[in-house]
């Protein structure tokens, strides 16, 4: 499960998820991406599955670039707790995910099975997610593989 080493700071305010995703947006390291569509929390449970998944169709072929990273630690108290004494210990690791944001990009393998692989991983994904091409810097147009 990813998780930072070490952190400043032990606990996190919830924050907000306004806007659009700025940076991250073009695939950069692989070849097609996986672009998230809405705005959400996902945890490391969810990326670690999506890679799996990816991992598994491929066969071991490939490489697999996870650009997001679960940073954001999410606290819980115990059921049955009753309200006050402080904030509940950290449950999980989450990473925040704005649209726009790509999440997974695939390189080194043919584009219908780079595109079903990350069809699988976008079923483990708790949002709407939409599978892009890389895109030419200089005239625009989407690199085609192979």
């Amino acid at each position: 499960m990813l998780m930072p080493k070490r952190v400043k700071y032990r606990k996190q305010f919830r924050g907000r998820m306004k806007g659009k995703e700025s940076r991250g947006v073009k695939v950069d390291f692989g070849d097609i991406g996986l672009q998230a569509l809405e705005p959400a929390w996902i945890t490391s449970r969810q990326i670690e599955a999506a890679r799996r998944a990816i991992v598994r169709h491929l066969k071991r072929r490939g490489k697999v670039y996870i650009r997001i990273f679960p940073d954001k630690p999410v606290t819980s108290k115990p059921a049955e707790t009753r309200m006050g004494k402080g904030k509940g210990s950290v449950d999980h690791w989450v990473a925040v995910v704005k649209p726009g944001r790509v999440m997974i990009e695939i390189a080194g393998v043919d584009e219908e099975t780079a595109v079903e692989a990350l069809k699988l991983a976008s079923h483990k994904m708790p949002i709407h997610c939409k599978v892009i091409k890389r895109v030419d810097p200089i005239s625009g147009m989407e690199v085609s593989l192979g």
